[in-house]
């Protein structure tokens, strides 16, 4: 399908960049690469996107430059963030050529795949109904949370670089970054009830969807190991994690750390 070949192209400009860290692949060239999407959609349908699915490619835009330029403020600083990060995350050196061509692939067809129901709905012609209302209402939530998620822990760590951040949004879940961006996808999800069509639009929707909320509990639980072994000897680490659901208000899972599948 071309639409969605032409959106996989702009993945794969934008996350190239992971050929220099092979962990930008995921990060900053994720970021970049949905707002990527978001302006070839408007570019491609300028002349048949109602106000709902154009607001949609607007958030895409705004949320890729949030997080693509939240990441790589971070990666670029000389914070204890950053001189922490150094001697835990690989560079990636070692990787063979073909490993980052296949991470580069398969992490940009799932960026193409997640913004696929709005493409679809464009590339079908239906127009904003309640699916769409409900799905830029979390959406536009989804990125506020997680903007606010962010500002609030960069904003303690400052304050306390070497304690856990349990304030703000933080006393309700300890991942609401993580749980804002499942509503933000959520949102895209909803979108496209009623305007995907047949087995394959579907599918690409769906693994679009599966594949970044497996990745946000994967996320969580790589975070969980981390804080564990800094805060672990902490009593008042341990009454946090004890009440403060991990991923999603109000849901008591607390722990995902015994998943052993949730590697990606």
């Amino acid at each position: 399908m071309r639409v969605m070949a032409v959106m996989l192209i702009a993945a794969m400009l934008v996350s190239s960049i992971g050929f220099k860290k092979y962990v930008w692949f995921i990060s900053i060239g994720y970021g970049f690469a949905v707002s990527a999407i978001g302006i070839v959609l408007i570019a491609m349908f300028r002349g048949s996107p109602d106000t709902g699915t154009l607001i949609q490619c607007c958030l895409f835009i705004l949320y890729g430059i949030r997080l693509g330029g939240y990441l790589a403020v971070r990666e670029g600083s000389k914070s204890s963030y950053s001189k922490k990060m150094k001697g835990e995350i690989k560079d990636g050196n070692e990787m063979s050529f073909a490993a980052r061509c296949a991470i580069w692939i398969s992490a940009s067809l799932l960026y193409a795949c997640q913004t696929s129901p709005v493409a679809f709905r464009l590339l079908n012609g239906k127009n904003t109904d309640g699916w769409v209302i409900a799905g830029i209402a979390l959406m536009t939530a989804g990125l506020l949370l997680e903007t606010a998620a962010d500002v609030q822990k960069s904003r303690a760590k400052k304050t306390a670089p070497y304690r856990f951040v349990d304030t703000g949004l933080y006393r309700i879940v300890r991942c609401p970054n993580y749980f804002g961006e499942m509503m933000f996808w959520t949102g895209v999800m909803l979108s496209g009830i009623g305007s995907n069509s047949g087995f394959w639009q579907w599918l690409a929707a769906i693994a679009g969807y599966a594949g970044i909320i497996f990745v946000m509990f994967s996320g969580a639980r790589r975070l969980e190991i981390r804080q564990n072994k800094t805060y672990g000897e902490d009593p008042e680490y341990q009454a946090y994690v004890r009440s403060t659901p991990i991923l999603i208000p109000f849901v008591p899972l607390y722990s995902v750390e015994k998943y052993k599948w949730l590697v990606a």
